[in-house]
């Protein structure tokens, strides 16, 4: 079962993947990051920074659970009229669910002060918390929610451009505290948290897709349906040098079946023009299924 965008879930599921995304996320701040000192942005980021400089002064620091409340609440309320009651009330869910895993959590260690495992580990680990939670149309505040507020004061930016920037300034921060290594590990932990989020919300089943540019579409399609149990979809397309008329096959396969259809396509037309694509998600009878 493919929880995809679009997919009407009950309000229950929604609930049980943002509280396993921000338990991820928990583990992935509390027990990866913040023990080597990694900025990776966000809200997280700056309360792992926050927690570090005041170590000398409180003991144990300022609590990260804390920081990420203290910063996100006026957010919150500035951003009540514009986001609207629905998402806000589950946004409102992920950020306390965050901080309170960020609490309940124990202090491990995870990565034993090896910044490339913290970097690798943390990223999948952040990734698929954040995924979850995007996964549900929510989030847990942070830097985005404050783009977007601010976005309405800085009209020729892009929300992300923003985010980009805000987070920019959270790891060169970081750098500045803590170093020029963990900050050069935090960017590896960004791409991977995006790649792992990314393969989440989009599918991580890859398929491929192969158009079929042949002189006997009819018998080639035929066999595709019979041999490989597998649909086809003739496009009605015309050679622009030829000025031939002709249909173009289009067929959905998994990774595994491509070489098979290859193989039929060469057998019956060994002229025939195959384009193999990659599929990052495909949906229906003989595929995934919601």
């Amino acid at each position: 079962m493919v929880m995809g965008l679009g997919y009407k879930r009950p309000a229950i599921v929604d609930y049980l993947c943002m509280t396993a995304g921000t338990c991820l996320m928990g583990i992935a701040i509390q027990s990866i990051y913040d023990p080597v000192g990694m900025v990776v942005g966000g809200f997280s980021g700056v309360a792992i920074l926050i927690r570090q400089l005041t170590v000398k002064w409180i003991p144990g620091g300022i609590p990260l659970w804390f920081t990420n409340l203290a910063l996100n609440l006026p957010v919150f309320l500035c951003a009540w009229r514009r986001k609207g009651k629905k998402f806000l009330w589950r946004a409102l869910y992920g950020m306390v669910m965050l901080s309170f895993w960020l609490l309940v959590l124990p202090h491990w260690n995870i990565a034993q002060d090896d910044y490339m495992l913290a970097a690798i580990y943390g990223g999948c680990i952040s990734g698929a918390g954040i995924g979850l939670v995007l996964v549900t149309k929510s989030s847990t505040g942070g830097t985005d929610m404050v783009a977007t507020l601010l976005q309405r004061f800085l009209k020729q930016y892009t929300i992300a451009q923003i985010m980009l920037v805000l987070d920019g300034i959270i790891v060169l921060s970081g750098m500045f505290f803590f170093g020029v290594k963990p900050a050069l590990y935090a960017v590896v932990a960004i791409f991977i948290t995006t790649e792992v989020s990314d393969a989440i919300m989009e599918g991580i089943k890859y398929s491929k897709a192969a158009y079929i540019i042949t002189e006997d579409a009819a018998e080639v399609a035929d066999a595709l349906m019979h041999r490989m149990n597998r649909g086809v979809t003739a496009i009605h397309a015309k050679g622009m040098y030829s000025g031939n008329e002709k249909d173009i096959l289009f067929c959905a396969v998994p990774k595994k079946e491509i070489v098979e259809l290859k193989e039929i396509v060469m057998e019956l037309d060994a002229k025939a023009f195959v384009i193999v694509t990659d599929a990052r998600e495909v949906l229906g009878e003989g595929f995934l299924e919601y």
